[in-house]
């Protein structure tokens, strides 16, 4: 394979052409929040298993090129900005957290050997694992509190720091060197998922440079950096979960689709990341490249907003869940690379109501729940952009859907670089999607009166207490048994129209293995490139 060094690729390189359109990651309010009890155990993860891409012995050896969509030159490896997939991606290779999340969005350990709150699920004690950092230095509770304080500075926007919300971090304090104890503000059973939060990486005591030569924990080392261009890592042969198999790992910016697809099909990469559906039917199965499906990795869906006309009306809302044929929604907006929802987020993840049964579409009830309400040959306007794949065409399909029951919706396309926050507080009715989190983050961002990102206006002081009484429940049978209870509401009469979860689609090259086909995007295995090798 071509040994590219970063300097012999410019931004206009016809192999690695440089795109306009930026990767933002798929969540809206953030990957953060907090997860599930537990004591935890060893991190570490055998290079190939049942749900990898590819078998065979794994080999080390070699470089791997990645291509995503990239943020121009004003890109950066401090961890704590990362922003875009491809940010991420680079942190989680040079870098590494106390926690992240495993495929159903519990809290995995890394860093940390083990967790233990006190009975008032007010204090935790996390434990370091033994670990060192690229120059040797043994990572210790006083590199964890420095990281932690560094995202919580008021005057800095790094993305964790809402997710650190629940953490005292004056009264917090480091015991000994792989000790800390961290105090909070109130009982937070789940607070494990604070300490997988998204952009929550460990960095050395002091460190504020990280774009000449950065020192992290992670799997790979650095080498080179070019925004928006290029970045070179190489193995770190002493990392605590084992050595990775390639020699180096090289992440190059294609900003198109059509340009990481070229570069794969050419030979000029070996991974590309975030392809479309038709793409993916395309080269599917033809022998040149490898097609991985990433199930469940964004939720697709409406916000209805219940604090106006005519959504704070919950009859006009279960009419709208019924209008809905979720399989025509998955099949045209998304050319059928997904699942069905059932206005529940997080199918598949820990906590999930899963009892629940399947809402199908009901015209003849919808119909009949409008008129109960007063609101028959209902007009609304549905707020939609195509800042995000299949938002529009949902948003035409479930116009059809919802003539067919007398309702008149107008579709209104609005601008992709605002519409995230035009969203939030105007309007009725809106597309959305979110990418994966914790269910309990979903809540808590999402659903409680003082969240922050509430886009459905879903503010109930007793649905409040019930995730309160969750969060203060350290049996996690008995915790589950109330944020099933909460979900069942959701599914009676909340505001969000969960209609389908997607895909996500990469594309590897044939000599690609052991690239993870169980992990949606942002959780730990997701561009986890110290378990792929070149066969």
């Amino acid at each position: 394979m071509n040994d590219i060094s970063v300097n012999e690729v410019p931004v206009n390189d016809s192999r690695f052409p440089v795109l306009r359109r930026r990767g933002f990651l798929a969540v809206a309010g953030g990957a953060a929040g907090l997860g599930a009890l537990a004591l935890a155990g060893c991190a570490g993860s055998g290079p190939a298993t049942d749900t990898a891409k590819g078998g065979g012995k794994p080999r080390r050896g070699g470089r791997l090129r990645a291509a995503f969509a990239g943020g121009g030159a004003s890109e950066t490896l401090d961890p704590h900005l990362a922003n875009l997939f491809a940010d991420v991606a680079r942190a989680k290779a040079l870098f590494d957290k106390l926690a992240d999340y495993g495929p159903d969005l519990s809290a995995q350990p890394r860093l940390a050997a083990g967790w233990e709150p006190n009975a008032g699920l007010d204090r935790w004690k996390v434990t370091l694992r033994e670990a060192a950092f690229h120059d040797g230095k043994p990572v210790t509770a006083k590199d964890v509190l420095y990281s932690y304080r560094r995202i919580a500075d008021p005057v800095k926007a790094f993305r964790a720091k809402a997710s650190l919300e629940p953490i005292d971090l004056k009264a917090s304090r480091a015991l000994d060197d792989r000790t800390v104890e961290f105090v909070l503000k109130r009982p937070t059973a789940e607070f494990p998922n604070v300490l997988a939060a998204f952009g929550a990486y460990i960095v050395p005591e002091g460190e504020q440079d990280f774009d000449n030569k950065p020192v992290g924990s992670g799997p790979f080392r650095f080498v080179s950096f070019a925004p928006g261009k290029s970045a070179v890592f190489k193995r770190s042969d002493d990392h605590w979960d084992g050595a990775p198999y390639l020699d180096e790992l090289e992440f190059v910016v294609a900003n198109e689709e059509s340009a990481r697809v070229n570069a794969l099909l050419g030979g000029q990469i070996e991974y590309a990341h975030e392809l479309n559906p038709t793409t993916a039917r395309a080269h599917e199965g033809k022998g040149q490249i490898e097609i991985v499906r990433l199930l469940g990795s964004s939720m697709q869906g409406f916000v209805m907003k219940t604090d106006r006309p005519p959504f704070d009306d919950k009859r006009v809302r279960e009419a709208f869940f019924l209008i809905a044929d979720r399989k025509e929604l998955v099949d045209g907006a998304l050319s059928g690379a997904g699942e069905i929802g059932n206005d529940l987020f997080g199918k598949g993840y820990e906590y999930y109501a899963a009892s629940l049964p399947q809402r199908e579409q009901d015209l003849d009830r919808a119909k009949a729940l409008l008129k109960q309400a007063g609101a028959e040959n209902l007009a609304v306007t549905l707020d939609t952009s195509p800042v995000a794949a299949g938002f529009t065409e949902a948003a035409t399909i479930f116009r059809d859907q919802a003539a067919k029951a007398g309702v008149t919706i107008t579709v209104k396309t609005g601008s992709k670089d605002s519409y995230w926050k035009d969203i939030l507080d105007s309007g009725t009715l809106a597309s959305y999607r979110s990418g994966a989190m914790p269910i309990e983050a979903h809540i808590s961002q999402r659903l409680l009166t003082d969240s922050t990102t509430n886009a459905t206006k879903w503010q109930h002081k007793d649905f409040d207490a019930l995730y309160q009484q969750a969060q203060s429940t350290k049996d996690k049978t008995a915790r589950a048994a109330v944020y099933e209870r909460m979900q069942r509401r959701l599914h009676a009469e909340g505001g969000f129209l969960i209609w389908g979860f997607a895909d996500w689609i990469l594309g590897t090259a044939l000599g690609v293995k052991g690239v993870e086909t169980k992990a949606p995007a942002n959780s730990l295995d997701w561009a986890r490139f110290d378990k792929v090798w070149l066969a």
